[in-house]
């Protein structure tokens, strides 16, 4: 039987694409860091896909697809502010929907939507900062190597790997860590404000949640996926318009080929790290 409460398109309007909603569509997917390689998110590679989808004058709505396990704490607030400053400019909400994750700096780039969709198993939150490394201290005195090290200012050697940790490094480490959490915890009052359902003392330590527990906590909206949900709200003629990098007309040659192959699998190597973190 026909469905009666949807208006048929005539064969003008499927002809010209007519009578279509347009929503379009930016991916985001990787590890959140300054340095420019493929599979990396910041405010360089993402601006302009940014740009690009809010430009779109016809779209009511710019949806954004996040799945990041965090990174840099500056690239992800350049990369939220980036997405308000654009929804204020144009006038347009943003609908961000997770999937495997928005944790730590992909929670800080989901809270910028105006809306957070999830999947059940999705995981969300991390809320907090981490700094970690190896300490080396006597590795090279067994090894019966020498090391020099010459300063201009006391605590330029702090996070030495090779020299013994010091408490008053420790302080001033965990003191900037605090001054970033506390930028992060400021940006998720500001953006879910009352829809918070937990005290500063469950959200804000840095554990992730499900998607279905995120949802209790208010850090999510609700479940859901881009096309039931997009069609659900601008009906079954949407067109999910994918925003994607302009492809280069040729290739840019790399310098060390052999010192590119070793940057790969170290980039690789800290990537899976992030990931695996979350235990994807």
């Amino acid at each position: 039987m026909a469905d009666l409460t949807t208006p048929k398109r005539t064969w003008l309007q499927r002809l010209t694409g007519r009578g279509r909603v347009t929503i379009p569509v930016v991916r985001l997917h990787g590890v959140i860091a300054a340095e420019q390689r493929q599979g990396r998110l910041n405010i360089a590679t993402v601006a302009p896909l940014l740009q690009r989808a809010f430009a779109i004058k016809s779209a009511p709505a710019v949806a954004i697809i996040v799945n990041s396990p965090g990174g840099s704490p500056v690239q992800s607030r350049l990369i939220a502010k980036r997405i308000r400053d654009l929804a204020e400019e144009h006038d347009k909400p943003v609908v961000v929907f997770v999937e495997d994750a928005a944790a730590s700096g992909g929670y800080f780039i989901a809270v910028a939507g105006d809306e957070i969709i999830v999947d059940p198993s999705s995981i969300v939150g991390s809320i907090g900062v981490i700094m970690a490394g190896f300490g080396f201290v006597g590795a090279l005195e067994k090894l019966g190597i020498e090391r020099r090290v010459h300063t201009a200012g006391n605590n330029k050697s702090t996070l030495d790997p090779f020299l013994p940790e010091k408490q008053s490094d420790i302080e001033r480490i965990k003191q900037f860590e605090i001054d970033i959490h506390n930028v992060f915890i400021d940006v998720v009052k500001k953006r879910r404000g009352a829809r918070l359902k937990a005290a500063d003392e469950v959200l804000f330590t840095g554990e992730w949640w499900t998607g279905l527990r995120g949802v209790e906590l208010g850090l999510v909206d609700a479940i859901g996926d881009i096309h039931e949900t997009l069609r659900t709200r601008y009906g079954p003629h949407l067109n999910l318009k994918v925003i994607e990098p302009k492809r280069p007309w040729f290739g840019i040659p790399r310098i060390g080929f052999a010192a590119g192959l070793s940057g790969d699998l170290a980039a690789t190597i800290e990537d899976r790290a992030l990931w695996a973190r979350l235990g994807l």
